[in-house]
């Protein structure tokens, strides 16, 4: 059997880290690589890894067929409208899709339209197409929906990721009010600057939607986290009595009942102020059941894993948009990629 061949189209942080990581796996290569970085473009891909030469040049746009890849990694943006553009020529190139685009992981939740056009233009053309990530598509409700199968009945979910942002370059201290002072904090709220958390909507939906409940509404809330000590990362310093960081809040609500709550503070340094790190689900239900997972998955190591580790599920899977809650539970992948082609799920 051939290997499985993979483009990796966007070269960032997170792009560039599942290229590694599939270069170093059997039975899958990368046979293209896609980048708007001018540093990066007619580089072979192993230079922009660092590593061994690869014999693939990072190009700056996408020229592929069916001929040429099985699958796209799209690692560009994370909101739907910014990525349905490219999810669509690739769709047209007869290829199918992962993309880490936070709000893909469900895009029934705030682009219905744009879903319904996804999938009917991927059971047209005989692929699939998946949004995944450590969060969504892994912590906060791929993990919740496996826990909740040892559960007769659900009456409430509530979990929590604790995390620390220290790692985290200067766009994601932007997104999340790092190093500014409360006022200025709310003033980003109202201006669409600081964000906070993306994907809540569509953990939840697909939460939701998997176990059946119907939702009145999802109410959102974004709080600074202000510093009582002195803080500081590469890219921002924060002082005390500014922001470290944000508690972004989602509740589920069913027929005026709170019904899944999901909670993500994040903030820079959390030891500093005697906060552990960690991920935490609570059901309440028959049985109530507890997990906790100290200290924190890592986000970006996460996101990479999960990524490739759902390259089989999706190539096996039926054309149309998928989600986590429609395939196997991923588990690391050790051996060769194509034996799980091979094999039925």
């Amino acid at each position: 059997m051939k290997e499985i061949r993979i483009i990796s189209w966007g070269l960032g942080a997170m792009g560039s880290g599942i290229a590694a990581a599939i270069n170093n796996k059997q039975g899958i290569r990368i046979v293209g690589a896609i980048d708007q970085d001018p540093d990066k473009i007619g580089q072979d891909l192993g230079t922009v890894l660092n590593c061994s030469p690869l014999q693939v040049k990072v190009e700056s746009d996408f020229t592929f067929s069916e001929k040429e890849a099985d699958l796209v990694i799209l690692a560009t943006s994370s909101f739907t409208k910014e990525v349905f553009p490219l999810i669509k020529r690739i769709i047209a190139a007869k290829i199918n899709v992962i993309t880490i685009a936070e709000e893909m992981a469900y895009p029934q939740a705030q682009s219905p339209q744009l879903a319904a056009q996804i999938d009917q233009l991927a059971r047209e053309q005989g692929v699939s197409v998946l949004g995944t990530g450590i969060n969504p598509g892994f912590i906060l409700d791929t993990l919740i929906l496996a826990l909740s199968g040892a559960c007769l009945e659900v009456k409430k979910i509530e979990a929590e990721r604790v995390n620390d942002l220290s790692p985290f370059g200067p766009t994601v201290m932007r997104t999340q009010g790092v190093g500014t002072t409360p006022a200025e904090f709310k003033a980003g709220l109202e201006q669409g600057r600081i964000v906070g958390h993306i994907g809540f909507s569509e953990s939840i939906k697909m939460i939701a939607d998997r176990l059946g409940l119907e939702l009145d509404e999802i109410k959102e809330s974004r709080e600074p986290i202000v510093s009582n000590t002195y803080r500081e990362t590469p890219h921002v310093k924060v002082e005390p009595g500014m922001v470290a960081g944000c508690r972004h809040i989602a509740r589920g609500i069913s027929k005026g009942e709170e019904v899944i709550v999901l909670e993500h503070p994040q903030q820079i340094h959390p030891q500093l102020e005697d906060v552990e790190t960690g991920d935490y689900i609570r059901i309440k239900g028959t049985p109530d059941l507890n997990l906790a997972i100290q200290p924190e998955t890592p986000g970006g190591i996460g996101t990479m894993a999960v990524a490739l580790n759902m390259i089989p599920p999706v190539i096996k899977a039926e054309a149309g948009l998928l989600s986590m809650k429609d395939l196997p539970v991923p588990s690391a992948i050790l051996g060769d990629f194509r034996q799980l082609i091979a094999n039925q799920y």
